[in-house]
């Protein structure tokens, strides 16, 4: 049979199996995956569940499947490298690794996710696990984040093997658990060495085709003051007055909006909408309300890019860009001089970069033109997966159904239409880079 013949019957399978694909997808969605570093450490079977729940699914199409704890022991030897982070607890959240071996000699392709999820927060005009379907689209923390893309790419397969076709080149399905704390699972899906010519991430892109993605810092910057009674006068701090931590906190809320203007001009790349910034996400200061602030603590979110990567691929060098700016603003308080500010890095999330005029690149752009899209090729703004896979030498995109900027809030949803588009231009990629042969 021709390849046009085998592409439609490819896209043929997917329009004729909408409804299949929603219904997984809500699947996925009622479980609530949420990784343990939102819940305080507390146990939740979610990701477990969903992975059994992928297993079957993958079973079902001829796939051998492995699944694994990752061991943070066994991983030890990567301490001081992105993804590792001692002590972090895997029981009951196994990473997942499916293979589709090739009929002959063909391109192997890697379709990789995370399956876990941030706690769903408040606001919520649904529940946040029912996977309530509304005008086209489905509600449920994870429908963009990104629950959808790994419907999307095993959807996609399925779509493949239901038409009767074989790819000529291995495929390998991915989903892991921990992107959302910093990416540990796919540390250990790499460490257990798996590998292809080739990744397709299905992180949230609203179908552009991200072959980067910048990498997050979270830090938390500790001030110290000195207590007293908020409603009496006080002396000099020399002479035992309290001292506001939360007043020496504007000091730098003030001071990182200088530094935003230096980094907006300098911390740029073509291929993303807007520069790297650190933006503070959360303040807390004060014991009771009849007393100056003895403590603030203010934790930011900061962004780097992969030119920036340190020797060991994280953001070193900019922790200590930022180390050195917090620093120098300290020296201009007297209090401050005396009673030095603390930065405790919480997250360094590494980023990844594959050449916009790779091959694989060109493909994935060749493969949305034909559905009709205009290709769009931009970054992801915010931290994927993608840095592990491009460091052992997968060229890899970011390419998945959603807005991203949904992701994370109240209400969290993904477009039907969004999740078939790109269903289908995986099915095509898969045919193009893999080829095929009929079963």
């Amino acid at each position: 049979m021709s390849a046009a013949a085998n592409r439609s019957r490819v896209l043929e399978w997917v329009d004729g199996h909408a409804e299949d694909i929603a219904n997984f997808l809500q699947e996925l969605l009622r479980i609530p995956s949420v990784n343990p570093w939102f819940l305080k450490g507390q146990r939740s079977p979610g990701e477990e569940e969903v992975q059994a729940i992928i297993d079957r699914r993958l079973k079902a199409l001829g796939a051998v499947v492995e699944q694994w704890e990752p061991n943070t022991a066994a991983l030890a030897k990567y301490e001081g490298r992105p993804g590792y982070y001692p002590g972090r607890d895997f029981k009951g959240r196994p990473n997942l690794a499916a293979t589709l071996s090739g009929a002959s000699n063909g391109r192997s392709l890697l379709l990789f996710g995370h399956i876990d999820v941030v706690k769903a927060g408040t606001g919520w005009s649904v529940d946040a696990f029912r996977a309530v379907r509304r005008d086209g689209r489905i509600y449920g923390r994870g429908a963009v984040d990104m629950k959808g893309g790994v419907a999307a790419m095993i959807m996609a397969v399925e779509a493949i093997t239901r038409a009767g076709l074989r790819p000529c080149g291995s495929i390998v399905i991915g989903t892991v658990v921990d992107e959302e704390a910093g990416g540990m699972g796919t540390l250990a899906f790499v460490d257990r060495g798996f590998r292809a010519d080739a990744c397709i991430l299905t992180e949230p892109t609203d179908l552009a085709i991200a072959p980067l993605c910048r990498g997050i810092l979270w830090g938390r910057l500790v001030l110290h003051g000195r207590s007293g009674h908020i409603e009496m006068p006080q002396g000099d701090w020399r002479n035992g007055g309290a001292v506001d931590a939360i007043d020496k906190l504007h000091l730098f809320l003030d001071a990182f909006d200088r530094l935003n203007a230096d980094w907006a001009r300098r911390k740029t790349h073509p291929m993303l909408p807007i520069p790297c910034q650190l933006h503070t996400a959360q303040i807390q200061a004060g014991e009771y309300p009849t007393t100056f602030a003895n403590r603030a603590e203010l934790i930011f979110n900061a962004q780097y890019l992969p030119s920036e990567q340190d020797t060991f691929g994280l953001g070193g060098a900019v922790k200590q860009e930022i180390q050195d700016y917090v620093k120098d603003v300290a020296m201009t308080d007297a209090w401050l001089r005396g009673h030095p500010p603390e930065i405790e890095w919480l997250i360094d999330a590494d980023c990844g970069e594959t050449p916009a005029d790779h091959e694989f690149v060109r493909l994935c752009q060749k493969s949305v033109q034909e559905l009709g899209h205009v290709p769009r090729v931009e970054g992801i703004c915010s931290h994927t997966d993608m840095g592990w896979l491009v460091r052992v030498g997968i060229p890899t995109v970011n390419f998945g159904p959603g807005d991203p900027r949904l992701a994370h809030q109240s209400d969290e949803c993904v477009e039907e239409a969004s999740v078939l588009s790109a269903t289908r231009m995986i099915a095509l990629t898969i045919l193009d880079w893999c080829g095929v042969a009929e079963e």
